[in-house]
Formats: C-alpha cells, sequence, structure tokens
C-alpha cells in the first residue's frame, strides 16, 4: 500500500473512505470496504480542536497504516491536521480535497462522520453532491453495544482486553523498546521485559493479563517473522514493594532466556487474569505467580 501526504497526491479517480480510524474496528472495516483509498488525519483532530480531550490512541499511525493495508486499499492519503486546516469550511473540503486533490468518484463515510470548520460537514451534505456517491455506513452494534474507538479505549482502561478484541476485530496491542528494570522479577525467579507506557496511546488498567509477545530482534533480516511467546503480563506500580517507581509493563516471557533490553517488543492482550494487589510476603507473590504463569500457558496456547 502507498502511503502519500495529501499534498503529493496525483490525480486519478478514487473511491475514497475517510475517517480518523483510531484502532480501524470493525465499524471502520465498514466504511473502508470498497474503497481503494483511505484519507484519513494526524494528529487526531481532537488534539488540535481540543487538546484537553485529545483521546488516548489505540494505534500509532504506523500500525493504522498496516491495518488498513491488510483490507487491500491501494493507497492510505495523510492529512496533517492543524489549524489551518481545521480552519477550512466543509464545503471547500469538498471542492478543495474530495474534488481538487483526490478525483473522488465514490465516499464512504460512517453515519456520525463530521468535518468541516465547527464540524458543520455531514453525511447529508456529502451526499448532495452529485460529482460523486456518496457511501453511508450505519453505526455498527455488537452483543447489543454500538462498536466505537471512545468505548474500545474505556474497555481497555478498565482492562476489558477480552471484550475489547470483539469489538476490534482482533486483540489489542502496545509496542515499546524493552529497558531495565530493577531486577525484581529476576530475584523472584520470574525476569521480565519491561516496558514504560507511552502517555499518548491506551494501556490496559492496572493488572495481570495473558498476552502473546512478539520479538524480533534488530539483528534478525529484514522480513524475518517475529517469534511469538505465551506471555504473562503485570501492569502497574507493583504495590507489594516499595519501589518509588511509576507505571510500567512488566512482561514474563514463557520459555525464553537472553538479554533483549533495548528491543522492539509488541504485546498481543488476550484476557485480563486478575487485578493488581499487594501481597503479605514476597513468598505469597511467588506462589499466586506460578499460578498466574500457568494459567497463561494454557490461555495463550494456539494462539499465535
Amino acid at each position: 500500500m502507498q502511503i502519500t501526504e495529501l499534498s503529493e497526491v496525483e490525480p486519478r479517480p478514487r473511491r475514497v473512505a475517510i475517517g480518523t480510524f483510531d484502532g480501524v474496528h470493525l465499524g471502520h472495516r465498514r466504511v473502508i470496504a470498497g474503497a481503494d483509498t483511505v484519507l484519513t488525519f494526524d494528529p487526531h483532530p481532537v488534539s488540535v480542536i481540543a487538546p484537553e480531550h485529545t483521546p488516548k490512541l489505540l494505534t500509532p499511525l504506523e500500525d493504522k497504516a498496516a491495518l488498513i493495508a491488510e483490507l487491500g486499499v491501494r493507497e492510505l492519503v495523510v492529512i496533517r491536521f492543524d489549524r489551518e486546516f481545521a480552519a477550512r469550511s466543509a464545503e471547500q473540503f469538498v471542492e478543495e480535497v474530495l474534488v481538487g486533490r483526490l478525483c473522488a468518484q465514490r465516499v464512504s463515510v460512517g453515519e456520525n462522520f463530521r468535518f468541516g470548520n465547527r464540524a458543520r460537514g455531514t453525511p447529508e451534505l456529502l451526499a448532495q453532491d452529485d460529482r460523486f456517491e456518496t457511501v453511508v455506513a450505519p453505526l455498527l452494534e455488537v452483543d447489543g453495544e454500538i462498536v466505537s474507538s471512545s468505548h474500545i479505549r474505556s474497555l481497555i482502561a478498565a482492562g476489558e482486553v477480552a471484550q475489547a478484541t470483539h469489538f476490534l476485530g482482533r486483540p489489542f496491542e502496545i509496542s515499546g523498546r524493552v529497558v531495565a528494570g530493577d531486577q525484581r522479577g529476576r530475584e523472584l525467579g520470574f525476569p521480565t521485559a519491561n516496558i514504560i507506557p507511552d502517555e499518548r496511546f491506551a494501556c490496559p488498567g492496572h493488572g495481570v493479563y495473558v498476552a502473546r509477545a512478539l520479538l524480533r530482534c534488530a539483528h534478525e533480516r529484514p522480513g524475518h517473522a517475529p517469534r511469538s511467546y505465551a506471555s504473562a503480563v503485570s501492569i502497574g506500580v507493583r504495590p507489594t514493594f516499595a519501589t518509588g517507581r511509576g507505571e510500567l509493563i512488566e512482561a514474563y516471557l514463557l520459555d525464553f532466556a537472553g538479554e533483549i533490553y533495548g528491543e522492539e517488543l509488541r504485546l498481543r492482550f488476550l484476557q485480563r487474569l486478575r487485578g493488581e494487589r499487594r501481597f503479605a510476603t514476597a513468598a505469597a507473590l511467588i506462589e499466586q505467580m506460578h499460578e498466574d504463569v500457568a494459567l497463561a500457558r494454557e490461555l495463550a496456547a494456539g494462539i499465535p
């Protein structure tokens, strides 16, 4: 899939799907179906229009692009959203972007899509323009609930990663560089790969989770498939010990031994096992960790 800045697009007839598409969830996929081009915005428009309400993103742009490419889209066009672009009227967006730059023949949006200055543009406005066909995808319900990025963010923050999977159509993932910790896990017999959460992105609430850890080391050849390990992942501040450290993601990779400081690690969350809690002794914590690891091995078995 080609990734293009709006200012650099080549003129050609396009079937365009428009949206922020954070998470590329099942509802987004309905909007994108039948499009050869996806038009999206970076950064998230809310971060420019109302920075105090900036959401925790489900997917960085790189991950969003990869997910959209999997849908068979030919081109991803990125609008670098800033205050100047936000000031454009809905009519200017249609005339200058959809018709002038993208030569749109078909435009698909979700029924709650709004665009242009003060969000005055609506699907109805698009449908009034006879220069292109307008397709409006209705909101999608799964298990009686509307699928939306904001709802998925709430589920993840509450630790309900299995439910988020139903709405995303795949497990929620986090990636980051492995950093050195205080070796507490190693002392307990469970050495962990530690990631500091990026405050810009959604992160599961404090607790212990089953995940698959995907590891591709820098020295491995490009295109080499990442190795996948069943993992028990703890997210929180480790209340059993007075560490003085902030929030940390600690992943114990089953059947793995080695040093991976500085390597990129991707965690694919499958299920929440329990909440974070304080143990009276280190021995009690170790006993619980053995139980967590046994469950992680069982629940992650057979999942790539």
